[in-house]
């Protein structure tokens, strides 16, 4: 899977570009849907904690890549599950926005 790989080159490199992980979630969403999603999201999760429990110097960007692919899907799935009547009016951005600044 080349979602994977991307992923695994970032993590050896340290560093990653947010337009390379907008682009890998779509190539991602865009093969297996919500299902392909939530499995990389399981994936990335055991990937975390073992990066994490072996201490390797870029266990943080597993984390964020992780975070990156649990606001995907809540952005593109979980908002568009809420029926108008019920759902409360929010701007719909791909990462929230803090307290103070949402209007």
């Amino acid at each position: 899977m080349r979602v994977l790989d991307t992923i695994a080159d970032s993590l050896k490199k340290g560093q990653v570009h947010p337009t390379t992980v907008m682009n890998t979630l779509i190539e991602a969403d865009n093969q297996g849907g919500k299902n392909a999603l939530r499995d990389l999201e399981e994936h990335l999760l055991r990937s975390a904690r073992a990066l994490k429990d072996r201490q390797h110097p870029h266990f943080e960007l597993a984390h964020a890549w992780l975070h990156a692919t649990r606001m995907y899907l809540i952005n593109y799935y979980v908002l568009e599950t809420e029926t108008p009547a019920t759902a409360p009016v929010r701007k719909r951005t791909l990462f929230p926005l803090p307290r103070r600044l949402v209007i």
